[in-house]
């Protein structure tokens, strides 16, 4: 077998700087970037995810070792800071992480820089401790979180503000789905225990199994064929929340890739009358091959939920699922470059949306029917201030029966006119916003 001129990591570590350039100084997100990465697919996720939840605390760090940090090509210092997140978080030898930044380095086709490179980290690795310190200073640099954002939390969450964000740079849990027409969650549990998969059933949900490590999910017994679906638990509320029926015509209104969707589908069973919109022919393609996978089948449409006559027949429907863009801020966790993508200017964006959506649809909706409207994110202005405004100028709307919060998810919190499962709180999920509404008398 022939050596490789290279030394071990370098062609993951020039990788992963190439999908940390293309979403800092791009605007790319990690999920496209890295759908296409060579053959060392995990260990280069691994480098990219960590760097790009660890940035904001390492690039500043970096800066004074840097004579000319504007000056460095922007994909040679993406590699900087993905080598810098290798020496602080990995348990790789800090050495061997500097030698692989140099040959790095040749590959992004910058050999030239390769002794900066080689500088810089080696100062890094000497003076980590006082750089890191200094950006320490700050919750905003000691957590890698944008000031807008930990200003934001810190005013809607003064008491949770810093759990959420200590949450965000945590790794999520791997959770499944497990369809209750197929299986139960503790036959799931005990079908992974004897392939030697360690799991545990969520015991405050129906449905949702949680793995101690995560695995590929060719590894999960009949991923193939439905039986589970990796889903969030907080994600998994939504089908209960929503409360459809078998008989009664259901819209999910901004439904792709399709997880709650099928989720309603398999607790409607024979009795669906699903129809499933999203804005564009390739967001229902995802949709249709996570049905497919599932044996499930809706009214796949697209259309725009913030015009109707895009995709209604005309016909009301008795439930309507909303779950709206976001700014996804609930989530970060899952996708550390969040932090990087989003800008203060982008909620008022998304609120705006958000409303459009919810006025579409709004009027789709059944006399007695009800409308569950969900977003990922974690601030008031896309979540309560939302749905509060839709309240006040639609007087045919008012707010559905729930539970008490903890008695729907332990730790949510009662945000009126909805409420607030947090990230990482007790019961571990990611952020989402629920508020169920239900129409009282038949429009004008």
């Amino acid at each position: 077998m022939a050596r490789s001129r290279w030394a071990p990591g370098a062609p993951a570590l020039a990788a992963a700087a190439r999908a940390v350039d293309a979403v800092v100084n791009r605007g790319e997100s990690a999920d496209s970037v890295l759908a296409a990465a060579a053959p060392e697919r995990a260990a280069i996720r691994a480098i990219a995810l960590g760097t790009l939840r660890w940035y904001l605390r390492l690039a500043p760090a970096l800066n004074p070792l840097l004579s000319r940090p504007a000056g460095v090509p922007p994909a040679v210092r993406s590699l900087m800071v993905a080598a810098a997140h290798q020496v602080e978080y990995s348990r790789n030898p800090p050495e061997a992480t500097v030698h692989a930044a140099v040959d790095a380095t040749r590959l992004l086709e910058a050999p030239r820089l390769s002794g900066l490179v080689n500088a810089v980290l080696r100062r890094f690795v000497a003076e980590r401790r006082v750089l890191l310190g200094q950006v320490d200073a700050t919750l905003a640099g000691e957590t890698a979180h944008p000031e807008w954002l930990v200003e934001r939390l810190r005013t809607a969450w003064p008491e949770e503000a810093a759990a959420m964000l200590a949450a965000n740079n945590t790794h999520p849990p791997m959770t499944l789905r497990v369809d209750l027409t197929r299986s139960s969650p503790d036959d799931y549990v005990s079908r992974l225990a004897a392939i030697g998969i360690d799991a545990h059933k969520i015991q405050w949900s129906d449905t949702a199994v949680t793995l101690t490590r995560p695995v590929a999910v060719s590894e999960l017994p009949g991923f193939s064929d439905g039986v589970v679906s990796v889903q969030d638990a907080g994600a998994q509320v939504a089908a209960a929340l929503l409360d459809a029926r078998p008989g009664m015509r259901v819209l999910d209104a901004c439904a792709a890739p399709g997880g709650k969707t099928g989720h309603l589908l398999e607790r409607l069973g024979g009795g669906a009358d699903v129809t499933a919109v999203d804005v564009s022919a390739e967001r229902v393609g995802l949709i249709r091959e996570n049905l497919q996978r599932l044996g499930r089948k809706a009214e796949l449409r697209v259309g725009d939920a913030r015009d109707p006559a895009s995709f209604w027949d005309g016909r009301p429907f008795e439930r309507i699922l909303v779950d709206a863009p976001c700014s996804s801020t609930g989530v970060i966790r899952r996708h550390p470059d969040i932090k990087l993508l989003r800008r203060p200017s982008d909620i008022p964006a998304f609120a705006a949306t958000q409303l459009a959506i919810l006025r579409g649809v709004a009027g789709l909706l059944a006399p007695g029917g009800r409308l569950l409207y969900v977003s990922c994110s974690v601030l008031p202005a896309e979540n309560e201030e939302v749905v509060n405004e839709l309240l006040a100028e639609t007087a045919e709307l008012t707010l559905a029966s729930m539970a008490s919060p903890a008695a729907i998810v332990p730790g949510a919190r009662l945000r009126r006119p909805g409420l607030q499962l947090l990230p990482g709180a007790e019961a571990g999920t990611d952020g989402f916003y629920y508020a169920c509404l239900e129409k009282t008398t038949v429009g004008a």
